[in-house]
């Protein structure tokens, strides 16, 4: 049985998942669009069988949609998943899955209501093979007890509209997550530091984030968001026996003249295209059995809480403890 997709926000990322479902992936087919820019929805509806429609929730009344992903901006997330849940129909939301802790709570509580998991966000790192074997390793015990993370972020430029607090909302959040799923445990404080400023960057950059477990593992996030060179993401995880390593994938290696030279991604689609392909399949794979392999809404709220933490953190210019309420039954980890 084909399933049958709403998606809301036709721009880069929302284009880049009809692609996929489109050519490359099976199971599915997209029904049906809606994006304010409503002559690409329509062009984009149009290239693959769709009806674009006039409103987001329009999309998700749709009675030719089963399931929904919603690739639209962070601030409008919420209002979207909700008509979802309240639809009870399935939705992979990009994230943030909110730009508030409070509205990311409204999704949380909204869904443990239901009794039923509806809502998945995607952190799409959890899909890596490098991520998943560090993860595999630790535990397996293969490096004894967690001690240390340590992350590098790094993306070539970002626009002149780029804001200090962006860095940590927009890129830090993703190991905000991996983090969390790594280690199995929640961020307790946040603290960071800014020092000297890259002539090439719009804002302060780069920047040091520090993360606190609950257990006591300490993570450092080197968030350097106007490089130059590529984008680069990298990962260590030290336990008390040794330690797992995820470094850069190269995509190619030239050897000539005495010098080995080797190519680093331009971009997050070079980077992460095998994860984001998995991760969609997944989802599809998952949405008739409702056993979703991903990020829950209670981990899209468990980041916008540590996002909001370094957000204060950057603007107060002190350590800030994360404010997390009990974590309800639903989402107890199995």
């Amino acid at each position: 049985m084909t399933l049958r997709i709403g998606l809301i926000g036709t721009g880069n990322i929302g284009t880049y998942h009809i692609d996929r479902i489109t050519t490359k992936l099976s199971g599915a087919a997209v029904t049906a669009v809606f994006d304010v820019a409503s002559t690409r929805a329509r062009e984009v509806a149009d290239g693959v069988g769709a009806v674009a429609h006039q409103q987001a929730l329009d999309v998700v009344e749709d009675s030719n949609v089963d399931a929904v992903i919603i690739a639209s901006p962070g601030e409008l997330h919420t209002a979207q998943v909700l008509a979802c849940i309240g639809a009870g129909k399935p939705v992979l939301c990009e994230k943030p899955l909110a730009t508030t802790t409070q509205d990311a709570l409204k999704v949380v509580e909204a869904e443990a209501a239901t009794g039923k998991q509806l809502v998945q966000v995607g952190f799409m790192r959890r899909y890596d093979r490098g991520y998943q074997q560090i993860k595999s390793t630790f535990e397996s015990g293969g490096i004894g007890d967690a001690l240390l993370v340590h992350a590098v972020h790094r993306n070539p430029t970002v626009p002149e509209t780029f804001r200090e607090f962006m860095a940590i909302t927009d890129s830090v959040v993703h190991e905000i997550d991996t983090s969390r799923w790594l280690l199995g445990e929640e961020i307790v404080a946040v603290s960071l530091r800014s020092g000297k400023k890259s002539p090439h960057a719009p804002a302060q950059d780069p920047q040091m984030v520090h993360f606190e477990t609950e257990s006591g593992v300490l993570v450092d996030v080197e968030s350097f968001v106007n490089c130059q060179y590529g984008y680069d993401v990298r990962c260590e995880l030290v336990g008390t026996e040794g330690y797992a390593t995820l470094e850069n994938p190269m995509l190619s290696a030239v050897v000539s003249s005495g010098a080995r030279r080797t190519v680093v991604p331009a971009g997050w689609r070079e980077r992460f295209d095998a994860a984001y392909g998995a991760e969609l399949q997944a989802w599809i794979d998952s949405v008739p059995t409702g056993a979703y392999g991903g990020a829950s809404a209670w981990d899209g709220y468990a980041a916008t809480a540590v996002a909001d933490a370094g957000v204060r953190a950057l603007e107060e210019g002190r350590r800030v403890d994360v404010d997390l309420i009990a974590q309800p039954s639903f989402y107890a980890r199995k």
